[in-house]
């Protein structure tokens, strides 16, 4: 996801990999697309030198872990966490995207780019 919180990259999987194992695939992927980007922030299960100097190394893309301080108890409101799940939660306003519906991951893929451009598109023209 961008800044804004829109869709750069989907990459839809069966639920038996780890988010971490995907990233390495996906984040590889990037670049050829988007040759502007040169940082992501990711989650704390992306943590790790070896992980983010592989994908530095093989992308030029710097990798910046945000993670919840430990001593703080209760909600804290992480910086871009919140943009994650503010997208997430206007994905799943659309209904073939609030269960697992689709019996294939490409067509669960196709799905979100579409729930995407509908949403792109009330902004552009919000009367129409």
């Amino acid at each position: 996801m961008d800044t804004l919180g829109l869709v750069l990259k989907a990459f839809v999987t069966e639920a038996n990999y780890p988010d971490r194992e995907v990233a390495g695939w996906l984040i590889p992927l990037l670049p050829a697309s988007f040759p502007r980007l040169k940082k992501l922030w990711a989650d704390g299960i992306y943590r790790g030198v070896d992980f983010i100097a592989d994908l530095f190394t093989r992308t030029g893309i710097h990798l910046e872990i945000i993670e919840r301080d430990p001593t703080v108890k209760g909600f804290k409101l992480l910086p871009r966490r919140w943009v994650v799940e503010r997208t997430f939660a206007w994905l799943s306003s659309y209904r073939r995207l609030s269960r697992d519906y689709e019996l294939l991951v490409a067509t669960s893929d196709a799905m979100i780019y579409a729930a995407m451009v509908h949403l792109m598109l009330r902004r552009l023209a919000p009367d129409r």
